[in-house]
């Protein structure tokens, strides 16, 4: 694993966002390190043990009662992944 010196968020952060009414609040480890690479026909996610549990408890607030199809939660360089890295949706999708 090979992490650039990012903007990742250094202490514990909560950001709360509201989807159809319904608040979902999303937390950042302190000290969380995530970085999505291409590979050429493979996507890495590479991460620290605070960043694999942080994408856990994303993909958990999604995956929640009364959370709507389509909530999502975009990352970005800066903004909860390491710079250099490609963005990231992780979407609620429960269309049949």
């Amino acid at each position: 694993m090979n992490f650039e010196s990012g903007r990742a968020p250094v202490e514990s952060t909560h950001v709360r966002a509201v989807t159809d009414g319904v608040a979902h609040t999303f937390t950042w480890e302190a000290d969380a390190r995530v970085q999505v690479r291409d590979l050429g026909g493979e996507v890495v996610v590479e991460a620290n043990a605070e960043g694999l549990r942080t994408l856990a408890r994303h993909l958990l607030v999604l995956a929640g009662d009364g959370v709507p199809d389509g909530s999502h939660l975009h990352l970005e360089p800066g903004n909860g992944l390491e710079d250099g890295s490609l963005g990231l949706v992780l979407e609620r999708y429960d269309e049949e």
